[in-house]
């Protein structure tokens, strides 16, 4: 018997939210029954607020779907099971400092973790997580992005590294999409730039 994959999915979810609900006990008295107050859809999941039956005490749980497996292909051609912890970390130290809107990382990776899940593969290579992550932080972050191309792309001197940046500077002035983040160079040193590329190329 084959299973549709959109039953499976559900089935998987259904069995994971009992599984939470049955487990769930107070963080306040530990008493393992609770009520639900409120419940909201949020990404691939939802959010609910409880209040212990013993305390009265109110909490927040959050419920995911938690898909079918997914391995990444490394370049090494290893496998390695898709940890989106994993993901969340490196993409949390390339925008470290960075004055980025509350939650704007984990929605980041949400929607990374949704479109690797939606090829419907169970296999992808490494590149693909990696091009995905470059693609968002381009739009959300120019020095994050940066930071990720330089461990990503493994630039081999600084000069392919100033390219990058050129390129960045270039589609900052171009792409009226990218037009709410800050500047990666100063408007003043930028045309200062400017001015030394005609020099040097009249």
């Amino acid at each position: 018997m084959t299973l549709d994959k959109h039953y499976l999915s559900w089935l998987i979810y259904v069995c994971t939210t009992i599984d939470s609900v049955l487990s769930m006990n107070c963080p306040f008295c530990d008493y393992a029954d609770s009520k639900v107050i409120d419940s909201r859809d949020i990404n691939a999941g939802i959010r609910r607020r409880r209040q212990c039956l013993s305390c009265h005490a109110r909490f927040t749980t959050y419920e995911r779907l938690q898909p079918a497996s997914l391995f990444i292909i490394k370049k090494d051609q290893r496998r390695e099971e898709f940890n989106r912890d994993k993901l969340l970390t490196g993409i949390r130290k390339a925008c470290e400092k960075r004055p980025l809107p509350t939650g704007s990382i984990e929605r980041l990776v949400d929607e990374i973790e949704a479109e690797l899940y939606h090829l419907g593969k169970a296999e992808i290579p490494s590149t693909k997580i990696g091009d995905l992550v470059m693609e968002k932080l381009k739009k959300l972050d120019y020095i994050a992005y940066i930071r990720f191309a330089s461990v990503y792309r493994e630039f081999a001197d600084i000069q392919a590294l100033k390219e990058a940046v050129d390129n960045l500077v270039t589609t900052q002035k171009e792409d009226t999409n990218l037009s709410g983040q800050l500047a990666l160079i100063p408007e003043a040193n930028s045309r200062e730039i400017d001015r030394r590329k005609k020099k040097h190329n009249p």
